[in-house]
């Protein structure tokens, strides 16, 4: 595959085979899997220190902070762009990191200098952990895993109306598994579970939020452009190239997705139901400067 269509800065064999762990999921039928969030810092070294003392992996492609975890990548600037408002009261209320042993853990973090919050109703396998700026993550349990720390879920807050229309996009668009958790609908995507709740008003965008927008890799960015051509949506380029950048929009009618051009030099997102979700393509051969899309529901 040639340079020209990878996207987003992506770690494949620069990986050392201790940090292997730290590699995607495996991608589902269409070629997709979970990627990263993309956090507008206010203060990049306070959440670089939050992330490592947390289990995370540095490294520094083009001098730019990336922080690995199994399933996951977090981008820790984007841009020259500032970001204002946490998580909470935005579509996306909460990210999810799943841990072998949250007391362990949680104790770990402590000594570390993490401020860790409990979970609810005195629950011991949960906890919460806040950034500086404003992004909770919640922390639950599974004892079976055999890695310390890794990607769960994005938890969405949408009105009871939009719920199933943006279940069903997830799961169309992305080739998702649609179901439900606790009795609450989710898709599961390889690397990350969609989960949604209800709320009684329309939460604002993620857009120019300190979580701007959350990502997926794609295993051929052509192929899945001719899959949106072929009716999941439609793809189509946007902005002038610079060098192995470009920028793609993702536009699904049938549902009421938009669109809106972005400046090639930014990579963000409007998003599902104002959820940014940046679609870029995933390859062979290390770091790699690339391309990016956007879906939006509005």
């Amino acid at each position: 595959m040639k340079t020209n269509v990878f996207v987003a800065l992506l770690l494949a064999s620069t990986l050392t085979a201790g940090a292997a762990a730290a590699q995607p999921a495996a991608f589902n039928e269409i070629g997709l899997t979970m990627g990263h969030w993309h956090i507008v810092s206010k203060d990049v070294e306070a959440n670089k220190k939050l992330f490592l003392a947390m289990g995370g992996k540095l490294y520094m492609p083009g001098g730019n902070p990336l922080i690995m975890f199994p399933g996951l990548y977090i981008n820790l600037n984007l841009g020259t762009e500032k970001g204002e408002g946490g998580t909470v009261g935005s579509v996306v209320n909460h990210v999810g990191f799943i841990v072998d042993n949250v007391q362990k853990r949680v104790a770990e973090w402590k000594a570390a200098g993490v401020d860790v919050l409990p979970g609810g109703n005195n629950r011991l396998d949960q906890a919460f952990v806040v950034t500086p700026d404003g992004v909770r993550i919640e922390i639950l349990e599974d004892k079976t895993q055999p890695m310390p720390i890794r990607n769960e879920h994005i938890h969405l807050s949408l009105t009871e109306a939009d719920i199933p229309k943006a279940q069903a996009w997830y799961a169309k668009t992305f080739g998702g598994k649609p179901g439900t958790r606790n009795n609450a609908p989710i898709v599961d995507l390889p690397g990350v579970q969609i989960r949604f709740a209800t709320v009684d008003t329309k939460q604002v965008p993620t857009r120019g939020r300190i979580l701007d927008h959350i990502g997926f890799d794609v295993k051929d960015h052509a192929a899945f452009r001719e899959e949106a051509r072929g009716g999941r949506h439609q793809a189509r380029r946007t902005g002038p190239k610079r060098n192995h950048w470009q920028h793609h929009h993702l536009h699904h009618r049938s549902l009421g997705y938009a669109h809106r051009d972005r400046p090639a030099d930014t990579a963000g997102a409007a998003g599902v139901d104002q959820l940014g979700a940046c679609v870029k393509a995933h390859g062979r051969g290390g770091l790699k400067p690339a391309r990016h899309g956007e879906s939006k529901f509005v």
